[in-house]
């Protein structure tokens, strides 16, 4: 067992030795990798380092992972966010908690279409934030409630993070964004309860209502909705039907993404180029923490240290519901720290043994990881949506974390809801391999 301490010392001294000297996370892992590879076993690190590094780059996989980042980026620059603001505000109105419900219907439309947190916050903030507060919506709430919404972004398909997820682990991509699905909609569900239970406890916080408006003209403001939610059909539609892998699916969301645009007039040479060198940048980055944790991992693999762990995680007799509560704890802490795709494949070469050890879904797990990596972008010192939500509105990073909290307690009762129905997550892969998928 010493041994055992001496090797998971060293890697983690390595680590977060490179992190804190603001090495990038992929050159990080990397070099914890060639420290245990050079110290503790007797294969050249640097012809497996080569190796690795090429065939995790490489997976036909991740080619779906650029394409997705850059219908994103298409998207963040057109006229999206309003088009959405007008088509659901009439709706919403009527409903407790009134206007509020179009930050979470907003964030749960745009993230089937983005993947991205970060860029269905800021693509829905930067309408619904000035609409509600001229109209007397509370700042607290319209900033917990749009802060908590756009995690969304990274469980509904296409999710960043499942794709990350899915390469580490070699799980299908497909069905781990089918598994999301109902996942996500129901976490939009408890979004939205809570935000009617909160005008219903206070209605002295209302705004005036919005005024009443026919049947008619609701139907005319939601065709501003349908080239959206006509690309999202066309993504996930065409992936649970089996006409495209989750790559294809992406280049049509691509193309559609591009019609959208050059539909609205916002396709210009300049937004193109910015788009793909957004996705370009994006792109680069993961795929270079996508390199240093294959590493890591085939390092990892040559020093048995996660085996050995699995083992010892196995001796102490923990039930797969005991499993999920530490691990629930300890990704929590991690994201405090880190952001969500860097805790993913930081951790997978040594968790993911404790999970086939344990018996438990790869698919389930990767949308419990998901939704507990959300919990981490509202969470302080490092919650990514709480400095977007700085860098919008200038409020203190604290503030914005306390109008959250709310959002982070229904994420943890998710984590609840997924652990006693695990079928939530695993119905839709199901159904999508009884299909051949």
């Amino acid at each position: 067992m010493s041994g055992d301490l001496a090797l998971t010392a060293v890697f983690l001294f390595a680590l977060f030795g490179l992190l804190g000297a603001g090495v990038w996370v992929g050159l990080a892992l990397m070099g914890a990798a060639w420290a245990g590879m050079a110290l503790f076993t007797t294969r050249p690190a640097g012809d497996a380092m080569i190796t690795t590094v090429w065939t995790g780059a490489s997976s036909w996989t991740l080619t779906a992972l650029p394409l997705f980042i850059w219908m994103g980026e298409i998207l963040y620059r057109t006229r999206l966010s309003e088009d959405m603001f007008r088509g659901l505000s009439p709706w919403m109105a009527r409903l407790p908690g009134g206007l509020l419900h179009t930050n979470v219907v907003g964030c749960t439309i745009f993230a089937a279409v983005s993947g991205s947190s970060a860029a269905t916050l800021s693509t829905v903030g930067r309408m619904s934030i000035p609409e509600l507060l001229r109209r007397g919506y509370p700042e607290r709430m319209t900033l917990g409630t749009l802060a908590g919404a756009a995690t969304l972004g990274l469980m509904i398909p296409p999710s960043l993070t499942l794709i990350v997820y899915g390469v580490t682990v070699n799980e299908s991509i497909t069905q781990l964004f089918m598994a999301g699905v109902l996942p996500g909609l129901t976490l939009a569900a408890l979004f939205m309860g809570y935000v009617a239970a909160w005008d219903l406890l206070h209605p002295d916080q209302r705004p005036a209502p919005e005024p009443p408006m026919p049947l008619a003209e609701k139907l005319r403001n939601s065709r501003h909705l349908a080239p959206v939610i006509g690309l999202v059909l066309l993504v996930i539609g065409s992936m649970y039907l089996g006409y495209a892998t989750a790559t294809e699916a992406a280049a049509f969301g691509v193309l559609g993404a591009l019609a959208l645009a050059a539909g609205q007039g916002s396709l210009s040479r300049e937004s193109f180029a910015q788009s793909l060198m957004g996705a370009a940048r994006t792109s680069a980055m993961i795929a270079l923490i996508l390199m240093g944790a294959a590493f890591l991992s085939l390092s990892m693999g040559f020093t048995g240290l996660p085996r050995r762990l699995a083992e010892w995680i196995a001796s102490l007799g923990l039930t797969p519901v005991e499993l999920i509560v530490a691990l629930t704890l300890f990704y929590i802490v991690i994201g405090m720290f880190l952001d969500g795709i860097s805790s993913v494949v930081l951790t997978m070469a040594v968790v993911e043994p404790m999970i086939r050890q344990a018996g438990i879904d790869l698919i389930w797990f990767g949308i419990f990881i998901v939704v507990v990596v959300e919990m981490a972008q509202i969470t302080p010192p490092i919650g990514f949506n709480l400095f977007v939500l700085q860098g919008m509105t200038g409020k203190p990073i604290g503030y914005i974390a306390r109008a959250a909290a709310p959002m982070f307690a229904i994420m943890v009762a998710m984590v609840a809801i997924l652990t006693a129905f695990p079928e939530l997550a695993l119905w839709l892969p199901e159904a999508l391999r009884a299909r051949g998928g």
